[in-house]
């Protein structure tokens, strides 16, 4: 299939809107795709920063589990993808565990991990982020913010998904390195919440389902899902996240999402 190029740029702050320059004609569902995808992109714009804190459980095949407790942190960027911050809370094995992200439209994402134990921080290359994010089923990938910039798009129906009506749209990475050649997501079409995201390999096999439930709305219109699970289809495991205590526009900077500060994170 001919993955389509797309370019889009953010227009003024001020109007907070997208506007897509496409290097030649689009079919009707792949301007549907691209238009789905920029209408839920500008209804969360505005947050400014945030922070939460998490619990992810690991279970394996055999439905063992462990638990660990994380603080997130994250910071909006105009015209740029969002920045964030991870630390492991508990158990003490991952305690002091650092994860930074920066996110970017185009260019490849910026991250760095820093591991107590080796007491330093490491860079995720770009070839790397299909690899497991600390033992879970997320990819580093899967942890970087949506920017519409990161696909192209093929609308391909609406569905009715757990008593809601959603749209179905296909996205295809432009990143070479990404680890999945598509991935198709559910996003309801009264708010344009993602419900549901299938994650398809490099095979072209289907990996992963990611699903998003207990949705709160909060300062009147950024709504986030108080549970997520990512299930791993073929090797039957999976990751589930629990989130609580959302505050926004908490006065985050810039210089609260420093690599060179990550061995100092709290």
């Amino acid at each position: 299939m001919l993955i389509k190029k797309i370019l889009l740029s953010a227009v003024s702050a001020l109007s907070l809107s997208l506007v897509a320059t496409v290097s030649f004609a689009l079919t009707p569902a792949e301007q549907k795709g691209l238009d789905i995808s920029i209408e839920a992109k500008k209804r969360d714009v505005g947050w400014q920063d945030s922070t939460a804190d998490m619990v992810m459980l690991l279970r394996n095949k055999q439905g063992q589990q462990s638990i660990r407790e994380i603080k997130m942190k994250s910071l909006e960027v105009q015209n740029d993808g969002d920045k964030s911050l991870t630390i492991f809370n508990k158990p003490r094995d991952v305690k002091g565990t650092a994860f930074l992200s920066f996110s970017h439209p185009i260019e490849a994402d910026e991250q760095w991990l820093f591991l107590p134990a080796l007491k330093r921080v490491k860079r995720i290359s770009s070839r790397n982020k299909s690899g497991p994010f600390m033992g879970s089923e997320f990819a580093f990938e899967d942890l970087s913010s949506f920017e519409v910039e990161k696909y192209s798009y093929k609308f391909l129906a609406e569905e009715d998904l757990n008593g809601l009506k959603t749209f179905k749209v296909e996205q295809y990475p432009a990143d070479e390195n990404s680890g999945y050649t598509r991935r198709i997501v559910w996003l309801d079409t009264q708010e344009y919440r993602v419900q549901k995201i299938d994650f398809y390999d490099r095979k072209n096999s289907l990996l992963k389902t990611l699903t998003f439930s207990d949705y709160k709305q909060y300062l009147a219109k950024h709504w986030r899902a108080d549970k997520q699970q990512m299930i791993n289809h073929q090797n039957g495991k999976s990751t589930e996240l629990k989130w609580s205590h959302y505050n926004f526009k908490t006065g985050l900077s810039d210089s609260d999402f420093n690599r060179n500060s990550l061995k100092r994170a709290r």
